[in-house]
């Protein structure tokens, strides 16, 4: 039984003694309420006042028994308040110190500041894709969903330095910046490209003025919640198919298992030197979308004749199964 339970069993049988000894001291006694009342709070505290009114041979049997019931009650519920209390603040120590333990350990991992609407999303798509990340939030409130989620966090404001060190900054591949603020944000860019030159900064902008500063910050990438979501709609009364295309990266959205990925060709890899005509061959049925090799610009719709390179970032649109073995070819020797 657990310690709240426990404690809940002990109050329930604290006052169903407390009824007992009224109700018995009123009819065996014949003592008004309010005196039933006392004598059974006094009897049951072992505190001992004066009887009130002095009790017969019925009253004391009858208080003997109270006694027994009370004293014990009394003894059980303060044993289960004290195990209540304990067993709460060790559990949170220790689980402090294993998620301390937890965040010590990663390494390339992301760094998601902020739990609000949008910062859920990003966590949710983050965690289905498997990505290691941490997040920050300074609202306490919100700590019962974060141990929901089952991935680690910190509880306190990116803004603080020592905070964002103890979310591994210096170890991260990446930062995403999702409070509500564009001043905090700016803020928290600068600071994580302090702590971290080689960190990728995906922020959120919430005004022009706020995306050119989270730019000149040194922001890898500015998402402005609102122009998306206007494009978005726009673009479902003048291209809806283009947007169905585009709904097919959603997870939510996708029929038949699609999505759309990207997947990076290792050195060594079996897609290294490989044509993108050879790929059939390989069993794979895929879509080739884009590739993107670092210094040039992206090929969108390229020639079945290019061969990838170590490197080389290549966006698919496939089935799961499909997606799960171009990813494995990708994986360098």
């Amino acid at each position: 039984m657990s310690p709240t339970r426990r404690l809940l069993l002990a109050a329930t049988a604290v006052l169903l003694v407390v009824s007992f000894g009224t109700l018995g001291y009123g009819l065996i006694v014949g003592m008004p309420p309010l005196d039933a009342l006392f004598m059974t709070m006094i009897t049951i505290s072992t505190i001992g006042y004066h009887e009130a009114p002095p009790l017969d041979a019925a009253g004391k049997s009858f208080t003997m028994l109270l006694i027994v019931l009370g004293v014990g009650t009394m003894y059980y519920t303060l044993v289960a308040l004290a195990e209540f209390l304990i067993e709460g603040r060790v559990r949170d120590l220790l689980g402090r110190r294993a998620m301390k333990r937890t965040i010590s350990l990663l390494r390339d991992h992301v760094v998601l500041c902020g739990y609000g609407r949008f910062g859920r999303v990003v966590a949710d798509e983050l965690g289905k894709a498997g990505v290691a990340f941490i997040t920050i939030e300074a609202n306490a409130a919100t700590q019962p969903a974060l141990e929901a989620s089952g991935h680690p966090y910190v509880i306190g404001s990116a803004l603080d330095d020592p905070v964002l060190a103890e979310a591994g900054i210096e170890r991260a591949r990446a930062i995403v910046i999702a409070t509500g603020s564009d001043a905090d944000n700016v803020f928290i860019a600068l600071s994580a490209r302090e702590a971290n030159p080689r960190v990728s900064i995906h922020a959120r902008g919430e005004s022009d003025a706020g995306i050119r500063r989270l730019q000149l910050a040194g922001a890898t990438q500015v998402v402005s919640p609102y122009h998306l979501g206007g494009e978005r709609i726009a673009h479902a009364v003048t291209r809806p198919s283009v947007v169905d295309f585009v709904a097919l990266a959603a997870p939510a959205g996708a029929p038949a298992d699609i999505n759309l990925e990207e997947v990076v060709v290792g050195r060594g890899s079996a897609l290294e030197t490989a044509r993108l005509l050879d790929f059939p061959a390989r069993g794979l049925r895929l879509q080739i979308v884009a590739v993107k090799r670092q210094g040039e610009p992206t090929r969108f719709q390229p020639s079945t004749e290019e061969r990838l390179l170590a490197g080389d970032r290549v966006v698919v649109v496939g089935d799961a199964e499909n997606l799960r073995r171009i990813a494995d070819l990708a994986v360098g020797g």
